[in-house]
Formats: structure tokens, C-alpha cells, sequence
């Protein structure tokens, strides 16, 4: 595998699992997938709107350099996310307010840097998912190297092209492919028995006795 090359997904999830998976928060399809998938807590939301959901194109970009970011908005079809390991760096930003009109205009669904962005009060203003791990004014280089939907991990999450990416206010998580039904009937029926229990609290109703059995369990001292 080359470090310089643009490759075809083998496989990506279909829009039906994109349909399915809406409404169920990130935090819900996190906690179904044990707690060990995140792309860690600076990647954050850079936008205003409802979350972002959709198959991932991949990009591995050099820190600083977005050619191959801008070859990928070429390649993706609507629908799906534009996922960018450009090594966590901040000193450049890897993409901005006019290369995220152009995503909206070919109906992406979304674009996640693992890197920093500018134009961030326009692109805060607007409704098209953007995550980031920063800001500068400084741009990017066009030189590369880099690949497009090669693997990639951002923050020891593993995303294959084709994968399903989703974004909200607490961050992205990546459902591989080969677990998205899996992942999605767990986590609808973690997302109910959650919206079940908050009824019960607002009607004065919800069992707290498993704190205490749990305290127990746990070989808790009582003083």
C-alpha cells in the first residue's frame, strides 16, 4: 500500500443502516461498543445543526497539507463523511469555509479533521457537520503525500473506508461495518430503556436500590 494513492472502497454501509441509526445519540452507540471506541475529546463540533451520520471516505494527510483532503470532496458521493487524519497537528488548517461550501454543494454529509480548521465563526454559523481539534488562520499546503480510503485511526479509533461515522454534540464514534446491526440493536434498545428511566426520574419514580447493592458487591465499607 502506498503512501501517495487514492483507493476504492471494497464495501460501505447502505443507506437503509443510515436511515436506521438516526436519532440514536453517539453516546448510546458508544456505550454498545464497550466503551473502547473515540476519537478522543478534542475532536469537537464546529457547526450548529442536527448530527452528522453517513459512510466514511477515509483520508491519511500529511500534518499541514490538504491535496489529498481536496481529491477526496472530489471522489465521495452525497451522503457520505469525509474523514481526515492530518496527525492531530494544529499549526495549519487542513480546510475551511470554501472548501466546505464545496462539500455542501456535492451533498456530503459531513467532514471530520483530525487537525485544525480556520473560518471557524462561518463555519460555526452554518448547519454542515464539521469536527475539528482546532483552530488556526494559518492555511495548508497542497503537495501531499497521502491516501484516500486507506485505513486510518484517529485517537486509536480504527475507521475503514465504508464504515459508518456518526457525530453529535459529545463527539464521533465509527461503527465498523461488520458490526452496524449489531451495534444498531443495541443501541436502540439501550436509547429506549435510557428514555425509560428518564420518565421514570421526572415522575419521582426511578430504583436506586442497585447503588447500594452495588456499593456492597464492591465490598464497600458503611462508617
Amino acid at each position: 500500500m502506498g503512501n501517495f494513492a487514492i483507493y476504492t472502497a471494497a464495501r460501505k454501509v447502505s443507506p437503509d443502516w443510515v436511515e436506521k441509526y438516526q436519532g440514536l445519540p453517539v453516546a448510546n452507540v458508544s456505550d454498545v461498543l464497550d466503551r473502547m471506541v473515540a476519537a478522543g475529546p478534542d475532536l469537537r463540533p464546529w457547526y450548529t445543526g442536527t448530527p452528522m451520520i453517513g459512510p466514511a471516505v477515509t483520508v491519511k494527510a500529511r500534518p499541514g497539507d490538504n491535496l489529498m483532503v481536496h481529491a477526496a470532496l472530489d471522489l465521495a458521493q452525497p451522503g457520505e463523511v469525509v474523514v481526515v487524519d492530518a496527525g492531530g497537528d494544529t499549526t495549519n488548517a487542513i480546510i475551511g469555509e470554501l472548501m466546505v461550501a464545496h462539500a455542501i454543494q456535492r451533498k456530503l454529509g459531513g467532514i471530520v479533521i483530525n487537525g485544525a480548521i480556520r473560518d471557524s465563526a462561518e463555519l460555526l454559523a452554518g448547519s454542515f457537520p464539521v469536527f475539528a481539534t482546532g483552530v488556526t488562520h494559518r492555511g495548508p499546503y497542497k503537495d501531499g503525500p497521502g491516501t484516500v480510503n486507506a485505513p486510518i485511526a484517529i485517537g486509536g479509533m480504527v475507521i475503514t473506508a465504508g464504515d459508518l461515522i456518526l457525530g453529535d454534540a459529545d463527539g464521533v464514534v465509527a461503527v465498523p461495518f461488520d458490526q452496524v446491526a449489531e451495534a444498531h440493536a443495541r443501541a436502540r434498545a439501550k436509547h429506549a430503556a435510557e428514555t425509560q428511566q428518564m420518565d421514570a426520574i421526572r415522575r419521582g419514580e426511578n430504583d436506586r436500590a442497585w447503588v447500594q447493592k452495588r456499593l456492597q458487591d464492591l465490598g464497600c465499607t458503611f462508617a
